[in-house]
């Protein structure tokens, strides 16, 4: 049964009661435009079709992310990354709307509006975040929601950073490092920094590294878990044998344990290089310099192996060798033709 009701000017309240069917109700500013929406709940129903739309027309967009962070995010190995994405996303006007009132343009308005103040990558994991988020709500939550992300291009990537250390840096981050004001963790962001320039590993991967996973006298380190989901064992220069020799022991077998999670050392490593008046250096580019460091001395297969990638095509990424280096291999290839 159906019923329209008129409850002041512009205002035509529709119900659409059904046995077995939950209630449906609807406000609308014509009669008409009432008796379209009962045809069409009819119809559906009729046909099988029908799908109660009040959990989405009730739930904010907000809300929502606030479940997929509880019961999705846990389960990533980014999730400290993935929790400040959600965050920020639940900050933004848009996450105040019913998922019911969301369509693409909306996320295209959203998208063109953080690109005047975050980079293409931020704005295309945000965008990965909310087209899981929809393949999770309609998959496993059975929301009846059309998948609107997937008609939102995401912008190019831009272009892939080529950050080294230049002249003297490296020794003025050690020296800044080792300066009055930061002598408390010292210890443990110098140990970061060598292992990141000895070993190529990701700050993530420093920042979870427990003793158990350390063999000094076999002079590797095996992670059981990695960004790409495979695990790999990193072998260790003598100056990383070192360095981890000399740390402190944690007693919960932490290898780093001052830095809570990659905000924190990210933080730590920039407060040093301002003191060291370094510019547009990031922990992340120590990789660079890493895998840069190793390419010369070992085949692109090995150093893919070493650095954990998948492709080929990531060495092409890492490895970004100075004008000098390139002339410094060609010239040596001249020599021992």
């Amino acid at each position: 049964m159906a019923t329209i009701t008129e409850r002041g000017d512009y205002q035509f309240q529709a119900i659409v009661r059904r046995k077995g069917y939950p209630s449906q109700t609807k406000t609308f500013e014509s009669r008409a435009d009432a008796e379209r929406w009962i045809r069409e709940i009819e119809t559906n129903i009729d046909s099988g079709y029908f799908r109660d739309r009040r959990e989405v027309e009730r739930t904010t967009l907000g809300q929502a992310l606030q479940r997929y962070l509880e019961v999705i995010t846990p389960t990533k190995r980014g999730m400290v990354a993935e929790k400040n994405r959600i965050q920020k996303l639940q900050s933004h006007p848009i996450s105040l709307r019913p998922l019911a009132s969301l369509r693409a343009k909306d996320y295209v308005e959203y998208r063109d509006e953080r690109l005047k103040s975050v980079s293409a990558n931020s704005v295309r994991l945000e965008l990965a975040l909310l087209s899981h988020f929809y393949t999770i709500a309609i998959k496993e939550w059975s929301m009846p929601l059309e998948h609107e992300l997937r008609n939102v291009r995401k912008p190019p990537p831009g272009q892939g950073r080529e950050r080294r250390l230049e002249g003297d840096e490296e020794t003025r981050l050690r020296k800044a490092i080792h300066r009055p004001q930061g002598v408390r963790s010292a210890v443990w962001l110098e140990a970061c920094l060598d292992l990141a320039l000895e070993t190529g590993m990701r700050a993530g991967e420093i920042l979870s590294l427990e003793w158990r996973q350390v063999k000094l006298e076999a002079g590797t380190i095996r992670l059981d878990i990695t960004k790409n989901g495979s695990a790999r064992t990193v072998p260790l220069t003598l100056k990383a044998v070192e360095t981890l020799r000399h740390l402190p022991r944690d007693i919960n077998g932490k290898v780093i344990p001052n830095f809570h999670d990659t905000s924190g050392l990210d933080r730590a490593f920039k407060r040093v290089c301002n003191a060291a008046k370094i510019t547009d250096l990031h922990f992340h580019d120590l990789r660079h310099e890493a895998a840069s460091r190793f390419a010369p001395a070992m085949t692109v297969q090995t150093l893919a192996k070493i650095m954990g990638w998948k492709t080929i095509q990531m060495a092409m990424r890492y490895y970004n060798p100075t004008d000098s280096e390139l002339v410094d291999v060609v010239r040596r290839a001249q020599l021992a033709a």
